[in-house]
């Protein structure tokens, strides 16, 4: 009987060593690991123009931590722009020696202003600002890939159709040219001390800023010219 009480109390004394290991990280270590990781998420952000924080935190393991004052270095994958998901590498310093390396799960909610859709918006429908709002979403939800000015999206046509309440990209639009091929444009061509202007055909189309080819209708010569507005190009002198 003695012995089957001493094999039980050491059955015991041994579970209770396990569920010791197997705490959990305290509060306070937790907090200030937390802490680091938002400091680095705020640099690693600042600039973008977002509101970034925390939502998840995990740290891999239970691990154990010495008393006493401690540092912490954040290493993250050099591809991570400091929102979404990531798996980190927190080095843990006392005195200016490594006395941990931990494994962290983290998510980012970073919240930032987007172009919205108002309603739906079919294929081929050019943009107006009443099609359009502002709102703020997470970076993460689409990937990083937004516009933020509802200005660069007016008067744009919609390559696809566009769900109501959407965040608007720019490879969603297209502009509108505002030449067309076989529209007779007025070319000009000028320095700063001359300028001369001539009749020419548009022999391609393109949208303001774009490079079309035109034609002079007086020497019958194609050259590349500026778009600068519905009835104008530019060619460089």
């Amino acid at each position: 009987m003695r012995i089957i009480l001493m094999i039980t109390a050491f059955m015991l004394c041994v579970t209770g060593m396990a569920h010791a290991k197997q705490s959990p990280i305290s509060a306070k270590r937790e907090a200030e690991i937390r802490g680091a990781v938002a400091a680095y998420v705020r640099e690693k952000t600042d600039g973008l123009g977002c509101e970034a924080r925390i939502k998840r935190l995990v740290v891999n393991g239970n691990p154990t931590f010495p008393a006493g004052t401690l540092n912490y270095e954040i290493i993250a994958p050099q591809q991570w722009e400091g929102w979404g998901s990531a798996g980190l590498s927190v080095i843990v310093r006392q005195a200016g020696q490594v006395v941990r390396n931990l494994s962290v799960r983290v998510d980012v909610e970073a919240l930032t202003e987007m172009v919205v859709t108002t309603r739906q918006i079919d294929r081929g429908s050019v943009l107006s600002d009443s099609d359009l709002a502002i709102q703020k979403k997470d970076l993460a939800d689409v990937r990083g890939r937004y516009l933020g000015r509802i200005e660069d999206a007016i008067g744009k046509k919609a390559k696809i159709t566009l769900k109501a309440n959407s965040v608007l990209r720019n490879d969603q639009l297209e502009k509108i040219p505002i030449i067309k091929t076989g529209q007779l444009v007025t070319i000009v061509v000028e320095n700063e001390s001359m300028k001369i202007t001539a009749t020419g055909k548009a022999k391609s189309s393109g949208c303001e800023g774009d490079i079309v080819s035109v034609q002079n209708l007086h020497s019958l010569k194609i050259l590349p010219a500026r778009v600068l507005d519905s009835g104008t190009v530019q060619i460089a002198f």
